[in-house]
C-alpha cells in the first residue's frame, strides 16, 4: 500500500527541550521519507508544532484510522477524543495495549507496539474493515465515551465512599494478640491443635519462591512445639510436597497440607494423600494458555506450576505494571475460565492462582478438627487471603464470638456523625500514630483520642453531657467521631474494653454505631481456647480475631510457647 497510505504525526514542543530526542524523531521521519517517498509522495507528515484546537479536531475527523502506539502512558483523551470526531466518518481505533484507556476501550483493535509486523498487519485489516464493521465498532466505543463521563466517575466513587462507610467489618480493629492470654490458655490445655501457613506467616514473604528458606530460630521452635506430646501440628500451605519436605520434613510429628489442601500428609507418616485424586485437571491448558499470554507481557513474572493449581507470580514485575496485568488477568480467567470450569481465583501477595473449588485450606481445617474433637486449645495463623478460609473454619459452633458481638452492637449502640471537613487531615495523622503506636507498644489496647465538644456536629441523643471519643479507621474524604453513653470523659473504657469494641452501622449512609462491652466475656476478640491470627495491620479486613505485625513476632510467640524462648 505504499503510494496509498499518509502518517500524520504532530508533537506539541515540550516546556523543557529534548535536542536529542527531538533530533532522533527528524532522523527516523526523514529516513522513512528517503526510503519510501518520491516528489510526488511523503509518507510522513511530521508537525513538530502548536495547532489550534479546532485544526487538532478537524485533523481527527477527517483522518481514516487513529493510531495510538505508546509503550506507556496513564490517561491519554486523545483515544476518546478521536472516537468523538469520528461519528461521521467510523474509522477504526488502533490502540496500544500498554495505554490507560486499553482496559476500557474493548471496542479498538488492541497492538502491542514493539510487535512491528503486527501493528502494520493490524493497520491493513483497519484499512480494510466493512462498513458495517466500522459502524458496529465505533459505536461500542461511542456509547462507552458518553456514558462514562466525568459526572458517572464522580458518582460511582461517591457511592463506593459510601458504601465502605457504611460496612462495618472494615471499621472493627483486630486487636493486638495479647500475650498472656494466649499462653495461660495454651499451659492449661491438655490437647492442642497448632496450624501454620508458612510464606508470610512462619517466614517472611520473599521476591521468588525459592528464597523463602526457613530461619534457625522458627525451625527449633517449631520442633519444640512438635516434641510435646500434648501438641498436634500442621503446616497448611500453598507450597507443593517436594518443598515441604525439604525444608520442614526433618522435624518429627510435624504434619503437612501442601497446595491448599490438595495434599495431606499425617504427622510422623511418610505417605501423601491426594484428595484431589479424582477431579478433572483438563482446566490447566486453558489457564497455562492464559497465564503465558500475561507471562509474555510483563517482563519479571512467571508461572509456577503445581499438580493441582497454577500459580502467576509478578513480584519481580514493575508494581503498578504488575498490578495492572494482574487485574486484567483476573478478568479474563473470570470471563474465560470460571463461567464454563469448576475453578476458583485466589488473588494472594503479588499473585493469582487457580485451584479446583473444592479444594481450600479451610477444608483441611474442617477435617482436622473433626478428627480430634477433644482439642481444647486451638491456635491457627496465615497471612492473605488463602488463609481467610481457615479462619472462616474456625467460626464454628464452639466460637460465639460473632454472635455475641453482634447482640451487644444491638443492646449498647450510639450514633456517630460524620466529621467537618476541618478534622479530616487532622485525624487521619491521628489514627496513623496511635496505629503505629500500637504495634510497637505489642498492647491489645487500641488508642484513644479525644476531640473538644465543640467538633462535636448536633443530633446526639438527648441526656448525653460530655463523651469519651473513639475514632474508628479513616476513610478518604471523610472521617467520623463516636460518642459513648458514659457522663464523664474521665471514665475512659479500661484496655481490656477497648480490645473488645465492635463497631456497626446503622441504616442511613455515613453513620456509624459504636458497642463498648463493659466486661462481658462473651464479646471479647477472642473465645477462650479458639485463637486465629493474622499477620497484619490492626485495621487489616480479616476474619481473625487477633493480629501481630510480623512474621517474626509470631516466631517469637511461638518460641515462648514452647519454651525456646525466655518471654
Amino acid at each position: 500500500m505504499q503510494g496509498e497510505v499518509v502518517l500524520i504525526q504532530v508533537t506539541s514542543p515540550p516546556l523543557v527541550k529534548n535536542p536529542k530526542l527531538e533530533a532522533k524523531i527528524t532522523e527516523q521521519v526523514v529516513h522513512i521519507n528517503g526510503t519510501y517517498g518520491s516528489l510526488n509522495f511523503t509518507p510522513v507528515h511530521h508537525y513538530h508544532q502548536h495547532i489550534d484546537r479546532d485544526e487538532y479536531y478537524v485533523l481527527l475527523s477527517v483522518v481514516d484510522i487513529g493510531l495510538i502506539t505508546s509503550v506507556r502512558d496513564g490517561m491519554n483523551t486523545t483515544s476518546l477524543e478521536y472516537i468523538m470526531c469520528q461519528q461521521e466518518n467510523h474509522g477504526p481505533l488502533i490502540l496500544s495495549e500498554f495505554t490507560g484507556t486499553a482496559g476500557s476501550l474493548s471496542g479498538a483493535m488492541m497492538v502491542n507496539p514493539w510487535d512491528y509486523q503486527g501493528v502494520a498487519k493490524v493497520i491493513y485489516d483497519a484499512l480494510n474493515l466493512s462498513e458495517e464493521d466500522k459502524i458496529s465498532r465505533h459505536n461500542q466505543l461511542h456509547k462507552h465515551v458518553i456514558t462514562h463521563t466525568a459526572q458517572y466517575w464522580a458518582k460511582t466513587f461517591i457511592a463506593e465512599l459510601i458504601l465502605n462507610v457504611g460496612t462495618g467489618e472494615q471499621s472493627a480493629p483486630t486487636p493486638y494478640l495479647d500475650l498472656p492470654i494466649i499462653t495461660d490458655q495454651y499451659h492449661k490445655a491438655k490437647k492442642r491443635l497448632l496450624m501454620f501457613d508458612y510464606d508470610g506467616t512462619l517466614t517472611p514473604i520473599r521476591k521468588t519462591p525459592g528464597a523463602a528458606v526457613p530461619q534457625e530460630h522458627m525451625l527449633k521452635a517449631l520442633a519444640a512445639l512438635c516434641a510435646d506430646p500434648k501438641n498436634i501440628v500442621w503446616v497448611i500451605s500453598g507450597r507443593d510436597q517436594k518443598v515441604l519436605e525439604e525444608w520442614l520434613g526433618h522435624i518429627p510429628n510435624l504434619g503437612f497440607s501442601a497446595e491448599h489442601g490438595s495434599f495431606m500428609r499425617q504427622p510422623g507418616g511418610q505417605k501423601w494423600v491426594n484428595l484431589t485424586e479424582s477431579l478433572d485437571m483438563g482446566w490447566k491448558n486453558d489457564v497455562i494458555e492464559i497465564f503465558t499470554y500475561y507471562t509474555e507481557r510483563t517482563q519479571g513474572s512467571f508461572i509456577e506450576h503445581k499438580r493441582s493449581s497454577l500459580t502467576w507470580h509478578y513480584r519481580m514485575a514493575d508494581p503498578e505494571f504488575g498490578a495492572f496485568q494482574a487485574k486484567e488477568c483476573q478478568n479474563h480467567l473470570e470471563n474465560a475460565v470460571l463461567s464454563k470450569l469448576p475453578v476458583e481465583i485466589l488473588v494472594g501477595k503479588k499473585n493469582l492462582e487457580v485451584r479446583p473449588t473444592i479444594v481450600n485450606k479451610g477444608e483441611i481445617v474442617k477435617r482436622l478438627l473433626s478428627q480430634h474433637p477433644d482439642v481444647e486449645f486451638v491456635m491457627c495463623a496465615g497471612d492473605d487471603k488463602t488463609d481467610e478460609d481457615m479462619f472462616r473454619a474456625l467460626v464454628g459452633p464452639n466460637n460465639n464470638n460473632n454472635n455475641n458481638a453482634n447482640a451487644a452492637r444491638r443492646n449498647s449502640t450510639v450514633v456517630v456523625e460524620p466529621y467537618n471537613n476541618e478534622l479530616v487531615a487532622e485525624t487521619a495523622e491521628k489514627i496513623a500514630n496511635a496505629t503505629l503506636a500500637h504495634s510497637r507498644e505489642h498492647s491489645p489496647v487500641m488508642p484513644q483520642l479525644h476531640l473538644s465538644s465543640g467538633h462535636i456536629a448536633n443530633g446526639f441523643a438527648p441526656g448525653v453531657q460530655d463523651a469519651t471519643h473513639l475514632i474508628p479507621p479513616h476513610h478518604p474524604g471523610t472521617a467520623v467521631s463516636a460518642e459513648t453513653t458514659t457522663t464523664s470523659s474521665s471514665l475512659a473504657p479500661s484496655s481490656n474494653d477497648l480490645s473488645r469494641s465492635s463497631i456497626s452501622t446503622q441504616g442511613s449512609a455515613g453513620s456509624f454505631s459504636v458497642g463498648i462491652n463493659n466486661g462481658n466475656s462473651s464479646g471479647s476478640a477472642y473465645n477462650g481456647e479458639r485463637f486465629s491470627i493474622t499477620i497484619g495491620h490492626a485495621l487489616k479486613k480479616t476474619l481473625a480475631n487477633w493480629h501481630v505485625t510480623s512474621p517474626e513476632e509470631l516466631i517469637r510467640v511461638l518460641g515462648i510457647l514452647s519454651g525456646t524462648v525466655d518471654s
